[in-house]
């Protein structure tokens, strides 16, 4: 059928495998091929699924849809060569090592207007995200005052991953490039673009080229401050955003994962009365039990090209919002800037 897509997945890990369900849930989506350098060399799957070790003997195989679940010094090359093969792309965070690397992208991307290009930024597609959104969009509580956020593990690699996210040549950063990059995506979809950033970033605990803590502290042209602690000393893994408005206050706690460390995924609702409730007003709390997220980025990802519509959330330009402000807290630590040559992100290195 015309509607039927045929999709290759470039990085089979934790990630890549768990696109893979993704892909073999949806009506319309057949999984064709796969690579990985862990394969010892080609062959096949069950289901008949090639499986080869390099991306580039990949890319030779016919198919429509190229999923990218690579380590950052390469994600950005392959979704390059994918769209350069004609390939509809939908690359994992973060889109490559720095500013450039998506900067990048986006030059080959204006070349093919007809394929379309999504960043899987995940947690927007979490229920108590969707939720708390709406309620944003609605008004009900006024505007936002500010926001905290603390997004935090208890290690830089966690799980018996692998440990590239330690090294700075593949990874280009620590956890707020891995993990608090989520959380920036958030605090920016909900208040606009932070201009104003000051920071502090840390790797004195675990003694990597890379941070295991950032401090950040950012306003927007409107006045919103966002205050964010990207931790890898988060002993009890935690998710929290606190969000407070004009009439009350939206907190996420929690988000559902495949690990489930991060606890229950709650939304609290706080109405204010300061005249009455004397700083304790009625809560109402939301917990919960499903995490639709995965699914729903590819399901909206093949809509997008079943309906040759532009892509809404996770464009390229999130992409690049997003890695901007990312190294903008980076940038603001003058000791850091100066150990680790951090460029300005709003200059290119191209």
């Amino acid at each position: 059928m015309m509607n039927n897509l045929k999709v290759a997945i470039a990085g089979f890990g934790v990630v890549g495998k768990r696109r893979r369900v993704c892909v073999d849930r949806h009506p319309n989506l057949e999984l064709v091929a796969v690579c990985d350098q862990t394969f010892d060399g080609d062959g096949f799957l069950s289901n008949n699924i090639r499986y080869f070790k390099d991306y580039k003997d990949l890319l030779l195989e016919k198919f429509d849809v190229l999923i990218v679940c690579l380590t950052n010094e390469i994600a950005a090359e392959v979704t390059i060569a994918g769209l350069e093969s004609g390939l509809h792309v939908f690359c994992e965070k973060p889109p490559g090592r720095n500013v450039d690397d998506i900067l990048r992208v986006i030059q080959y991307e204006k070349k093919h207007p007809k394929l379309k290009l999504m960043y899987g930024f995940n947690h927007r597609y979490h229920e108590s995200v969707q939720d708390a959104l709406k309620l944003l969009n609605s008004n009900e509580l006024g505007r936002i005052i500010n926001m905290r956020g603390v997004y935090g593990k208890a290690k830089l690699i966690t799980f018996n991953q692998p440990d590239w996210r330690t090294k700075r040549k593949i990874a280009g950063g620590g956890v707020l490039l891995d993990q608090g990059i989520h959380m920036l995506d958030l605090m920016s979809l909900f208040a606009g673009d932070f201009t104003e950033v000051h920071s502090f970033i840390s790797n004195s605990h675990w003694g990597y080229d890379v941070e295991d803590n950032a401090y950040a502290l950012m306003k927007t042209q409107d006045g919103v401050v966002g205050m964010l602690n990207s931790s890898a000393t988060q002993w009890r893994h935690r998710f929290n955003l606190d969000i407070n408005l004009e009439r009350g206050s939206i907190i996420l706690g929690g988000i559902l994962s495949g690990t489930k460390s991060y606890g229950a995924e709650t939304l609290t609702v706080v109405r204010a009365d300061p005249d009455n409730d004397n700083g304790d007003p009625k809560e109402v709390i939301t917990r919960y039990n499903r995490d639709p997220s995965w699914y729903e980025e590819i399901k909206i990802f093949y809509d997008y090209i079943l309906n040759d519509q532009s892509v809404q959330d996770g464009t390229s330009k999130d992409a690049l919002r997003t890695m901007r402000l990312v190294y903008k807290i980076y940038y603001a630590d003058s000791k850091w800037r100066e150990d680790y040559n951090i460029p300005n992100p709003d200059i290119s290195h191209n």
